[in-house]
């Protein structure tokens, strides 16, 4: 999957982001790295239920712009941001 930019803003403060998935992550590492004008600054792993967890902040990026980041990174992927394949049943 290729990279994408989400941009937030906190009062003034606007912050662009570009975000890489991983999908093929495995347990204890992060799925998704965000990068700052080019600068790996924190990642995010997903929970069982779909929500994305801080994984890292090399960046030191304030905790609620990280949890605003995440929310983006949530609704960018309408259908869930595992790699979890839902089966029908016939």
């Amino acid at each position: 999957m290729e990279n994408y930019t989400i941009t937030v803003t906190r009062d003034k403060e606007v912050h662009h982001f570009e975000v890489g998935e991983y999908a093929h992550h495995e347990d204890g590492k992060c799925k998704f790295r965000v990068f700052e004008n080019g600068t790996y600054v924190a990642s995010f792993t997903p929970d069982n239920h779909d929500f994305l967890h801080i994984c890292q902040n090399p960046g030191e990026i304030a905790e609620d712009i990280l949890h605003l980041l995440a929310d983006k990174i949530e609704a960018h992927h309408p259908h869930g941001v595992n790699d979890n394949i839902i089966k029908l049943k016939k």
